[in-house]
Parts: C-alpha cells; structure tokens; sequence
C-alpha cells in the first residue's frame, strides 16, 4: 500500500493565498528551490484538483522553470467533474468518486501519491482519513483581510502527530504531520 502525501503552502494565518501575494508569498529563496527540485525528482504520482491543474497548465512560457518542466512531465490525476481533456502527458481526467479512487490508487500504484494545492482536494481526503502525510509550508507573513482560500476552513477535526519539521531560507517553516485516528479531547 502506498503512502499520501498533501502538500500545502499557507501564510501563518491559514490562507493559501491573498489577492495581491505573488508566487510563494514572496519567499522563494535558495532552501525552499531546492525542496522543490528534490521533492519532484521522487518517483509519485500527483494528484491535482482541476483549478489546480488549470492554474499550472496555463502558466505562460515565462513562468515555466525547470521545476514546472518536470512536474508536468510526472504522471498526474486530476480529479475533475467538468475536465474534458488535459494537456499535459502521462496525465489523465478521473471523474470517479474520489476518495474511493485514491483508496485504489494507493492500493495499485508503484510509486507514492502526492497532492501539490488543490485545497478541496486536500480537505476532502483529510476528512476522509486517508491523508498518510500532510506537509505545510508555512511563510512567515499574516496574510490578513487580503487572504482567499483559507485552508484549514470547513476541515474536519483530526488529531495529528509532528513526524518531521525543517527551516528553509531561515524563515520558511515545513512540518510534517500523520493523521493519528485518535479522537480529539473534548472540553
């Protein structure tokens, strides 16, 4: 059985992302570039929401860097009730019920699965239990009343271990949690 990974990039007050953020909030430094390159030359099959998808398939030339070269080149689902088609190779359309078809894909696939954004995605799979890693990447900024797509809105409660925490840049913090399964402690 493989593992499930949920990448999710967040400003220290839970939005991934504000209307006037650029790309990494504006923290790309050196540390952060090269967990990126280390994370996509893995072996992994991404899974992608569609609004993700579209996001990254329809960046402009000049914004594609090595790192988006190679994720779209990684084989990808992208989960979609409205997709036609996708434009990247080794990637296809899944309008099959989600968390049913991650559970076969764990159960099938050679290699880990990863989700990179795709919020909705993301929360549907942590409420259903089958999240083996959620990775945030927290940037140190308070995002404020310009924040959207707070992620942490609407999820489930879920106790969560801390297997693994690392700074990048001096300021960017990664940590990395499990799911235990145990209930949460009531008042």
């Amino acid at each position: 059985m493989q593992t499930l990974t949920v990448d999710i990039f967040v400003s220290v007050d839970g939005w991934a992302g504000g209307e006037n953020s650029p790309g990494y909030f504006g923290y790309f430094g050196p540390d952060l570039e090269q967990w990126i390159t280390t994370e996509s030359a893995q072996p992994q099959l991404v899974v992608f929401g569609r609004r993700t998808y579209e996001a990254l398939a329809g960046l402009p030339e000049e914004a594609r860097d090595e790192s988006w070269r190679r994720m779209s080149e990684l084989d990808a689902v992208v989960f979609s009730t409205t997709l036609e088609t996708v434009s990247w190779p080794n990637t296809r359309v899944c309008r099959a019920d989600l968390v049913g078809e991650i559970g076969r894909l764990k159960a099938g696939s050679d290699v880990p699965l990863r989700t990179m954004g795709s919020l909705s995605v993301a929360r549907q799979l942590l409420d259903a239990g089958v999240v083996d890693r959620l990775r945030l990447m927290t940037f140190p900024l308070l995002v404020g009343t310009s924040g959207r797509e707070p992620f942490f809105a609407g999820v489930a409660a879920a106790d969560l271990e801390l297997v693994g925490q690392r700074v990048l840049d001096g300021r960017v913090l990664l940590v990395e949690y499990r799911q235990t399964g145990r209930d949460i402690p009531r008042a």
